[in-house]
């Protein structure tokens, strides 16, 4: 099990969803010590927002079958991971216990190790405004997405946020947390 007290970063993963990408990306920036983590569909979203990853941050690409960097967790480096934005194939496939991609792996083994999670899940809404390539676009999530969104705050040390304002409350929340040991 992870001691946060040992614990000295960040752990951030990125799926595909481009849903308040730069923002995200942003955040990261703000946090200091975080070990990024990048699925495969998240570096095509990389590209496509034409965004840089912040200086300083550790990163860790999808390229091994067996996940082979969140080993980290069971070594107690990551006091917290963020997974923000999160696609609805990401929380899908988080509330059915699939892990088969970087992102997956990062929360099923946060799990494992007791790190609390914050998830900043794309699909919270029946209909709702986010940021595409070209600009705004209006989307409307589907039932069972609302569902899967609904099911992940169930889970144990796990932090839904639904809109920018309480993904930044949560991180608040968790530094403040941290500081008081």
């Amino acid at each position: 099990m992870t001691d946060a007290s040992f614990a000295t970063r960040w752990a951030w993963a990125l799926s595909g969803s481009g849903h308040f990408f730069t923002e995200c990306i942003e955040m990261i920036g703000r946090l200091g010590a975080v070990d990024l983590f990048v699925s495969a569909a998240a570096e095509e979203v990389l590209r496509m927002y034409k965004q840089a990853l912040p200086e300083g941050t550790g990163i860790y690409r999808d390229r091994t079958a067996s996940a082979a960097p969140v080993g980290r967790f069971y070594d107690g480096h990551y006091h917290t991971l963020v997974v923000a934005p999160a696609s609805s194939n990401t929380v899908a496939k988080a509330v059915l216990g699939i892990s088969d991609t970087l992102v997956t792996n990062c929360f099923a083994q946060a799990g494992k190790c007791r790190v609390p999670s914050i998830v900043f899940a794309c699909d919270t809404a029946p209909e709702m405004l986010s940021m595409a390539p070209g600009g705004l676009v209006k989307v409307f999530p589907r039932r069972i997405d609302l569902e899967n969104t609904e099911r992940l705050k169930g889970f144990e040390a796990t932090t839904v946020a639904e809109s920018l304002a309480d993904l930044d409350a949560a991180i608040a929340r968790r530094k403040a947390q941290l500081a008081q040991g």
